[in-house]
């Protein structure tokens, strides 16, 4: 079976709409021209692709805390969609909670953007996410894990790191930002995703610097706490990225079936609670 038949969720992806919902004002960065990718326009590569479901990560650039446009489109999406949002570190239990019940199963923590120091205050958000069993979604780059490790290592809350935790492929699998990461998913606590190669890699695609990486990250969290994601729409890629391309590279990298089953529709339907048996992209 083609890969393009498969049962799949994008577990990286982000929409932008600012036509119907408006970029904040003062914003570092906005999406333009072919940078943006609204809701109904991510539907259709969903659909061209059979994908089933996404796990959608609410955008710092463009709208930042604002998770309207990302939240409109779970609503619309009849289950097909769920989230992760972006909140302030001093969120309360009961906006925390109003997230969860509008289809967010996690908060994004953005040390590679704001660095590390801006989490500071961050242990009694960690707390009631915990409670409320919210996933803690992190995208470090280089070594910034090893500042992170006290807070995290103190929280209760889920753990899961974007991008195969941003190495930098010049320094080789013993930096200690990668180190710390495979130790984390050794313990069992944590999870990873495979995706945003373009992020880190020194090379154009396939990405074969990254390759390493990726089998080294398998082998410690194993494929039960390993998911894929796109980053579609590429904001701020190096490089044109096509969306089947990056599937037919999983292909390449996960020529077992079972495996591509495991990674691309177990997991994900058991770590962000989607109905297994709803496969909207292979029907």
């Amino acid at each position: 079976m083609s890969i393009f038949n498969e049962p799949k969720i994008d577990c990286h992806n982000h929409v932008f709409d600012p036509d119907r919902f408006p970029y904040e004002e003062d914003n570092f960065y906005y999406p333009a021209g072919q940078e943006k990718g609204t809701p109904a326009q991510f539907m259709r590569v969903l659909d061209a692709y059979g994908v089933g479901h996404a796990l959608m990560v609410e955008p710092n650039s463009g709208y930042g805390p604002d998770n309207r446009c990302m939240l409109d489109t779970i609503a619309r999406s009849n289950g097909r969609v769920k989230g992760v949002a972006v909140v302030a570190n001093a969120a309360s239990r009961s906006e925390l909670e109003d997230l969860k019940a509008q289809g967010i199963v996690g908060i994004a923590f953005n040390p590679a953007l704001f660095g590390v120091k801006y989490y500071a205050d961050a242990a009694g958000l960690l707390e009631r996410m915990a409670e409320l069993d919210l996933i803690a979604q992190i995208q470090v780059v280089d070594n910034q894990l090893v500042d992170m490790l006290p807070m995290l290592k103190a929280s209760r809350v889920r753990l899961l790191f974007d991008h195969c935790g941003r190495p930098n492929p010049a320094a080789g699998l013993d930096q200690p930002g990668f180190k710390a990461l495979l130790e984390l998913g050794r313990s069992g606590n944590a999870g990873v995703k495979l995706s945003g190669y373009a992020k880190f890699s020194h090379l154009p695609h396939p990405y074969e610097d990254t390759w390493s990486y990726v089998r080294a990250l398998v082998d410690a969290f194993t494929l039960d706490a390993c998911v894929w994601g796109t980053d579609w729409p590429f904001l701020r890629a190096p490089e044109r990225i096509d969306y089947g391309v990056l599937l037919k590279l999983v292909e390449r990298l996960f020529p077992d079936a079972n495996d591509r089953r495991k990674l691309l529709w177990e997991t994900p339907c058991r770590w962000f609670g989607f109905d297994p048996e709803t496969d909207k992209g292979a029907c």
